[in-house]
């Protein structure tokens, strides 16, 4: 393991939750828009995206480590592995002064939840958060093991 180990897999985890906020901040910025997609010659609502993060396994030195029986060391970080469309239903108000509105009055309108969204953004914050205080701790050994070595 190289002494940068922890940074690299702290500074992944960093970009990957820094996406996981501007996808988070899209949703909002979408919350009443009712031309996301153009699909089938007719607009669609925006539609709310998810982040998947998965665990980033695919370096050389995992597989090198796998092949010695040390599967079971430090991880190598987390990579986002896809940005997904969330398949819930879009939400209907009747409005049929709406330009988008249906013939019954009805507006299909985006399935994002403020309220969920900022719970995501909370729980992604504070993720980052995490992340910023374990890289600052891993520099500030890495100095004091400099400050050693003097």
């Amino acid at each position: 393991m190289s002494m940068f180990h922890s940074m690299n897999v702290t500074s992944s985890a960093l970009s990957a939750q820094r996406l996981r906020m501007d996808v988070i901040s899209s949703n909002m910025a979408n919350v009443d828009s009712t031309r996301g997609k153009f699909v089938n010659g007719e607009w669609q609502p925006y539609r709310r995206k998810t982040v998947v993060l998965e665990p980033k396994e695919n370096s050389f030195s995992s597989f090198l480590n796998a092949a010695r029986g040390n599967s079971g060391e430090a991880g190598e970080g987390v990579k986002v592995s896809a940005i997904k469309e969330d398949p819930t239903p879009f939400k209907l108000v009747y409005d049929p002064s709406h330009p988008d509105a249906d013939k019954d009055g009805y507006v299909q309108m985006p399935n994002v939840d403020p309220l969920r969204e900022m719970v995501d953004l909370i729980s992604s914050t504070r993720s980052y958060e995490a992340n910023v205080t374990v890289f600052n701790a891993s520099k500030a050994m890495m100095m004091k093991s400099l400050e050693i070595g003097r």
